[in-house]
């Protein structure tokens, strides 16, 4: 296989891995209408608990993972309690607990900035040893499967009368307390449940990069926005529930392709940031600007009626 087929797979594999991470953002900005900066902590707590637990504790890879889901759903109930309890805006409850989260997750690797996985066991090792795949091969495969169990999960969720009272929140927040629903308690769930998407997202990453690092959430919101946006404007025509929660995944995948295609062309790694807000600033743009175009087209065919 070229090197440029191996890296196409590569970003799609990671694509998968971090569509997790976009399936939790796309639950607090498109359901709940929140704009939740936790993210970026949660997420490199995801990776920072997994390392920790399989390099220093040598714990079974799926548990690493467990405990790094229960880690995430207790940092969006931090968010929550800030934002619930105190009344202390969204966005900004989000910033505490991201900026509380880089010192936790240090602690957590014991002051190291880095933990690597190159001689510890994970979920991906004993795959590519028994099958003979590669890493990026047994990653895509791993990744379908789980982010095809957790969408199948946010399905049925979703459809439960609880799951009904969140997607309610997020639409009319007067009209659903109006109806005599406790929406802290609702918020609350949207906001553990996409943190701890997000957390076991870290978790896979960390795992099939096999290491776990302080920073490796920066720019995490970016991304999960940008795949979103992405995803809405390639699959916007599939109005199901279930198709949204695809377009999410598809977005990732196509988001990092986009980022392997444009390192293929010689790009310097130090851009990627720039790239990155270029390629939100675009996606969120095209659909605002097809919008207007439309609207502009019906009145003058109107006046020419």
């Amino acid at each position: 296989m070229s090197g440029v087929a191996l890296a196409m797979l590569g970003a799609v594999s990671q694509g998968v891995l971090w569509g997790l991470m976009v399936l939790g953002v796309y639950i607090t900005y498109k359901i709940l209408d929140i704009a939740d900066l936790t993210v970026d902590g949660s997420f490199a707590l995801g990776g920072c608990v997994c390392a920790s637990m399989i390099a220093v504790n040598h714990m079974n890879p799926v548990l690493a993972i467990l405990v790094a889901l229960a880690a995430g759903l207790l940092a969006g109930a931090v968010t929550g309690f800030l934002h619930t309890v105190f009344d202390i805006p969204a966005i900004l409850s989000g910033i505490l607990t991201q900026i509380a989260l880089w010192s936790i997750n240090l602690r957590i690797m014991g002051g190291k900035s880095n933990v690597p996985l190159l001689k510890s066991k994970t979920i991906f090792t004993a795959t590519v040893e028994n099958t003979g795949l590669t890493q990026s091969q047994v990653a895509l495969i791993v990744g379908v499967i789980i982010a095809a169990a957790v969408i199948a999960f946010l399905y049925w969720f979703f459809g439960t009368e609880l799951g009904a009272a969140l997607r309610a929140t997020g639409n009319n927040e007067a009209m659903i307390r109006a109806l005599g629903v406790d929406i802290r308690k609702t918020k609350m769930i949207a906001l553990m449940l996409s943190n701890g998407l997000v957390a076991v997202s870290g978790a896979l990453v960390c795992q099939s990069q096999k290491f776990g690092d302080i920073n490796m959430g920066t720019g995490a919101i970016v991304i999960g926005l940008a795949s979103i946006v992405i995803g809405e404007v390639l699959l916007g025509r599939l109005r199901s529930f279930g198709s949204k929660l695809i377009s999410a995944v598809v977005g990732s995948v196509v988001y990092f392709l986009i980022r392997a295609i444009v390192l293929q062309l010689g790009m310097n790694a130090n851009d990627m940031k720039l790239l990155s807000a270029i390629i939100v600033a675009f996606a969120l743009c095209i659909p605002v600007a097809v919008s207007k175009w439309k609207v502009r087209r019906s009145y003058s065919e109107g006046g020419q009626d």
